[in-house]
Parts: structure tokens; sequence; C-alpha cells
């Protein structure tokens, strides 16, 4: 029998976006503010699955194959920090409709698949930082990355002695078309 394996639906940021916040994250925070989350780990979680069978997954791919939705600009905009979870982070200040659209369209699926959701509701965001349980001054918000999203992917958890990568084992694009297939 195969082991399951940690999924999550998400969204992957494009390489010169990684760059810029990686620059941003290194002079806006000192480097004792906490653990930085690698440049190919950062993403947007939309929907997280935890452990999963292969046949859940095969299941939740479908369902998200069948997914019709236009693609959205999204824009990262504002920052925060969360004390309990030690994470700061990056995300939209007011995140577009079709992201809200995806994430509960994903939630849903994920759901009824026999994945544990959350109760708390969506907030869209990127990982900058872990193990901040500190106070952290955030930078003032003069900052602003914006980019199309016109795919969101599967991707895999996998732990290492290096620590954790977030591998993209696969892809679905979002059409012009505005129905919403489950």
């Amino acid at each position: 029998m195969t082991q399951p394996t940690r999924l999550f639906f998400g969204i992957a940021l494009p390489t010169s976006v990684q760059r810029a916040l990686i620059a941003w994250r290194s002079t806006a925070f000192p480097a004792e503010t906490g653990r930085p989350v690698a440049a190919a780990n950062l993403h947007l979680t939309l929907a997280f699955l935890g452990d999963v069978t292969p046949g859940q997954q095969a299941r939740l791919s479908a369902q998200a194959g069948r997914i019709r939705q236009r693609p959205f600009r999204l824009a990262l905009d504002d920052a925060g920090h969360w004390p309990a979870s030690g994470a700061v982070w990056i995300g939209p200040h007011r995140a577009p409709r079709g992201l809200h659209q995806l994430a509960t369209l994903l939630r849903s699926q994920a759901a009824r698949g026999g994945c544990y959701q959350s109760p708390l509701p969506f907030h869209p965001h990127v990982t900058l930082l872990r193990g901040a349980t500190r106070p952290v001054a955030l930078p003032p918000r003069t900052f602003h990355w914006s980019f199309p999203v016109s795919q969101f992917s599967l991707f895999a958890s996998e732990s290492s002695r290096g620590g954790v990568r977030y591998r993209p084992i696969a892809h679905w694009p979002l059409t012009d078309e505005d129905t919403h297939a489950l």
C-alpha cells in the first residue's frame, strides 16, 4: 500500500516576484525576526489537504480539472504577523473575487473528498518568515507586487534533513470561461 502524501492546492509565485520578495524581506525585517521561507517555497495556499491517499488524490485532481474560472490579477500589497503561529506574511489588501471563488471551490471539494478544512475564513497570504513569536515591526505599506494568475497547482509537501520542500505535481489552467463546474 502506498503511503499518504501531504498535499495542498496553491498558487505558485512567478520567479521574478519570488526574487523581489526575498530582496525586500532582507531589508524589511532584521535577521533575528524569524526563519526565512526559501524562495522556491513561496506560494499562496488555496486549500490545505493534509495527508492524502493516492485514491483521494486522483479524485481531487479530477475535480480540480473540472473547475472553469477566469484568470485574475493578484496584488501583494499588505503585510502582517500572526504571533500565535509565528508567521510573517504578505498578501492582498483586497483579494480579488476570483481568488476567493477558486479557494472556496477547492476547499469545498476537499471537504467532500474527506480532507478536513479549517472553519476559519480564507485569508490569502504568502508566508515570508516562520518562528516569529515576538512582536514584529511591520514595514510601512509602500510595497506592491502584482502578477496575473492563470493557473493553480497541486503541491506535495516533502520533508527532508534540509527542511520542507513544496513540489508542484499537477497544474490546471484558469480559462476565460465564466462557469464553475464541480
